[in-house]
């Protein structure tokens, strides 16, 4: 089962594998970054609070900081953006982000090995991980820009009819 299905009792197992006191603020964390992969800081606070009530944000920054540190969560902070959170760890996969709607989305590394890991001069560095984000427009933003454009462009020749009229 994935890490970011575990029933709850299995999530207090999980932290126990990791060295971790189980505490109902470190389960509730884990529960947000499920139900809302790549959250920011802001959106799993909030998920938090609706979950147990009252929670300061100095627990939720500890508890993303030493679940992270722990490997049972893993933080991205794309350029220009917020830190986000996911429960996807231990494999190489990269991100496609919207520039529009800032959107998203897990994506896998390439098929067989892992080229994004060979690098063209590694400089003597044993590297384990490479951090891959692919920008650009989800489908849904895409869409309503060209009718967006589409709309604009009607507008702009019905303002020459009206004023050849």
């Amino acid at each position: 089962m994935p890490v970011d299905m575990l029933p709850p009792a299995d999530e207090a197992l999980l932290l126990r594998r990791h060295g971790l006191q189980v505490t109902a603020q470190r389960l509730a964390v884990l529960q947000a970054v499920a139900d809302a992969p790549h959250g920011t800081t802001d959106d799993v606070y909030l998920l938090v609070r609706a979950q147990i009530g009252t929670v300061s944000r100095q627990t939720m920054y500890d508890a993303l900081a030493v679940l992270t540190d722990r490997g049972i969560l893993r933080r991205i902070q794309p350029a220009g953006s917020p830190a986000r959170y996911e429960r996807r760890v231990g494999d190489n996969h990269h991100h496609l982000i919207c520039r529009t709607c800032d959107r998203m989305v897990d994506v896998d590394c390439a098929v067989g090995d892992t080229p994004c890991l060979t690098a063209a001069d590694d400089s003597g560095y044993e590297i384990d991980e490479a951090e891959v984000i692919f920008w650009g427009r989800c489908p849904e933003c895409t869409a309503a820009a060209t009718r967006n454009e589409r709309d604009e462009h009607a507008e702009h020749h019905a303002s020459e009819e009206d004023q050849r009229v």
